[in-house]
């Protein structure tokens, strides 16, 4: 019997972009008002204004188009990836990398797993703080590395980084992509009911991060760690110095996004100075960092057009008219159900929605307007309402593949999307458990 091949990223994206256009033929066409919120600058739906309007099929040439129009419409993250792939690319031509795994790997010689319980929080904090997650892919070849060398698999090196991250964004307190865009729009207090996200997050982090060090373990590692005299060895200073100037730079991209409002173009902009600066720095000289910036956009550019490809998706579903049929028919049952068994539904219909809409912000400003007034028809405190939204929609970032930084992740690491749900579906399951039991309690406390 011959092997099946399970399809490559490319492939499942286009076909997901084929669906789309076929749905626009079969899903009703419809559509709710939308009004400019003055304070944010953002469109917001109207609520109890859905209605159903002519429909607008995508033909097979339109459907053609929307692949590179997808691509432009993100052409601002497509640039970010491969500018922050040509820095990466810098800093490891200069020896940084390697100097700093193997630096690690001498200090936790008898306690790797720190190593990688480490790597876990920063990933899971830089998810809670600013939704990292497309930033991940260019770091993937040395985070494969350093798992290697501390004896994991690959797929583990992706599960303690970009897994950590979206557990982080989904159960942040402080997420201003997800959680605080959806208390503003619902007109809940920005921060509230943080002790018990906090709370939340820190179980599931700890469950998530145990399991891949309980099921991570590389039996047959290519990497192997010296020892002996080069214990005694120390990080060299140009290498530590290049190693701090990249923490910087995430340092201060997160402050520049919470507090100057930082898009995509600024954090390229700030990465192509990184690169630059950690390549002179590195004694590489201008034409050797130009020579290897260059490299560094080659190797992502695959991954670019991978991300800039799932808007596409998005663009068929919006233009042909059905992403507002499909919140309607998705939501609407919904008050006639008590509260809990609301709140079940609410939770599974985020996981539903957020395939179509994998932006986070955008799947929140679509949804909240909507799901406001519904909550306190039913009952349900708007706080947990939007607890639904982030343990649905933004955990589903791990798995969706409509998600175009998650296939770019998997293809920089040469783990199939199979293997990849394969590794991580029953951990998954059990968070959905934990979500739904944490809603449960905090319907019960009254949040």
């Amino acid at each position: 019997m011959k092997k099946f091949n399970f399809p490559h990223p490319l492939t499942i994206l286009l076909f997901f972009i084929g669906l789309s256009a076929v749905l626009t033929h079969l899903i009703p066409a419809g559509s709710y008002d939308r009004v400019t919120d003055p304070e944010t600058g953002r469109e917001v739906v109207v609520s109890n204004s859905y209605k159903q309007v002519e429909a607008e099929p995508i033909g097979v040439f339109d459907a053609v188009i929307k692949v590179p129009e997808g691509i432009i419409f993100g052409a601002d993250l497509v640039v970010l990836i491969l500018i922050i792939g040509g820095a990466f690319i810098v800093v490891d031509k200069t020896g940084a990398f390697n100097d700093g795994i193997s630096a690690l790997i001498r200090k936790f010689e008898h306690a790797k797993s720190r190593v990688m319980i480490l790597v876990g929080i920063v990933f899971a904090t830089a998810g809670a703080l600013n939704h990292t997650f497309e930033e991940i892919i260019a770091m993937i070849p040395f985070l494969v590395a350093m798992a290697g060398r501390l004896g994991y698999t690959k797929i583990s090196a992706i599960a303690i980084s970009a897994g950590c991250a979206s557990i982080g964004a989904a159960f942040s307190p402080i997420n201003p992509f997800g959680v605080l865009i959806a208390q503003k729009i619902s007109e809940v207090t920005p921060f509230s009911g943080s002790w018990f996200r906090i709370i939340v997050l820190l179980i599931v982090l700890t469950f998530w991060i145990w399991w891949v060090l309980r099921n991570g373990k590389d039996e047959h590692s290519e990497y192997e760690v010296k020892t002996g005299d080069d214990s005694s060895e120390k990080l060299p200073t140009r290498s530590a110095i290049i190693l701090y100037l990249i923490l910087f730079t995430f340092a201060f991209m997160v402050y520049g996004i919470m507090t100057w409002d930082w898009g995509y173009n600024e954090m390229s902009a700030l990465f192509l100075v990184t690169g630059f600066a950690a390549g002179l720095i590195g004694q590489l000289g201008l034409n050797e960092t130009s020579k290897a910036y260059a490299f560094g956009i080659n190797e992502m550019a695959f991954a670019a057009i991978i991300v800039g490809l799932a808007r596409s998706i998005y663009l068929v579903l919006q233009d042909g008219m059905i992403i507002d049929t499909i919140v309607y028919g998705l939501f609407n049952p919904l008050q006639d159900l008590p509260v809990y068994l609301s709140a079940v539904g609410m939770m599974i219909s985020h996981l539903l929605i957020h395939i179509p809409i994998p932006s986070s912000s955008g799947h929140a400003v679509l949804t909240m307007p909507l799901l406001t007034p519904l909550s306190d028809l039913i009952g349900m405190s708007r706080q947990v309402m939007i607890l639904c939204y982030q343990y649905g929609g933004i955990i589903m970032d791990m798995i969706t593949p409509t998600n175009g930084a998650l296939l770019a992740i998997l293809t920089a690491a040469g783990v199939s999307y199979k293997d990849w749900l394969l590794y991580c579906w029953r951990p998954f399951g059990i968070i959905l458990g934990i979500s739904l039991t944490s809603i449960t309690i905090a319907i019960f406390i009254g949040l």
